[in-house]
């Protein structure tokens, strides 16, 4: 079951300045850098739901990629669950194309998984298993 939206991701091409203009233009409280593996990333808590700002720190990474692509903006919507492998195999057995048919941990030691865009009217959605 989806319970909440758990935060926007935004693709950044550099991410100290996407950081700086949240702050100085917003008056918003930015988390420390995080890295992992191919990202640098900063979640901006807001009461409700966050942001993450992704950057990428390899130039055929896929948030460079997107950023190349489409620009910078919008990148996914992470969707909380309560039981991801149990929506994962709902989803699938409804037709929907899976980029992860099975969660992994993401860098909070949280499970998360994808869906296609072209499966969701061209927005990423990422599931990430709640507490």
């Amino acid at each position: 079951m989806i319970k909440k939206i758990s935060h926007i991701g935004l693709a950044v091409d550099n991410l100290q300045e996407a950081s700086s203009f949240f702050r100085e233009t917003f008056g918003l409280s930015i988390s420390e850098q995080e890295n992992f593996g191919e990202l640098l990333f900063s979640f901006i808590a807001m009461e409700g739901t966050n942001l993450e700002l992704l950057q990428s720190t390899e130039p055929e990474g896929q948030i460079a990629k997107f950023v190349q692509k489409r620009g910078q903006g919008i990148h996914h919507i992470a969707l909380e669950v309560d039981d991801i492998q149990g929506e994962l195999d709902r989803l699938k057995a409804r037709g929907v194309t899976l980029i992860n048919e099975k969660p992994y941990l993401n860098a909070h030691q949280e499970l998360v998984a994808f869906i296609h865009p072209k499966s969701t009217y061209g927005i990423l959605i990422e599931l990430i298993q709640g507490d």
